[in-house]
């Protein structure tokens, strides 16, 4: 995948972030902790090295908004997906 593609991507994640409401304080956390990732990603995407840590974090995340929010779930797993792929 391209940079421009994951950049795409990762720009479709974050405003998908941006438009979740009524959160609790968990959910919160984890949003803010996989915007912060995003950006770092954005920014690394032309390094093509993002800390493991992150991936790490996406995953957690996929697994804790797997019910309550299908719609982010499916983008971080498209993103997980596409990393890994990538040898991210």
């Amino acid at each position: 995948m391209d940079d421009q593609k994951l950049n795409q991507l990762l720009e479709q994640l974050h405003k998908e972030i941006e438009g979740i409401e009524s959160v609790d304080e968990k959910e919160q956390e984890l949003l803010r902790d996989l915007s912060t990732d995003i950006t770092e990603l954005l920014e690394r995407a032309e390094a093509k090295k993002p800390v493991s840590s992150v991936l790490q974090r996406i995953e957690r995340s996929i697994e804790y908004f797997e019910v309550t929010h299908p719609d982010l779930t499916a983008a971080l797993s498209n993103l997980s997906a596409i990393l890994s792929n990538a040898g991210i």
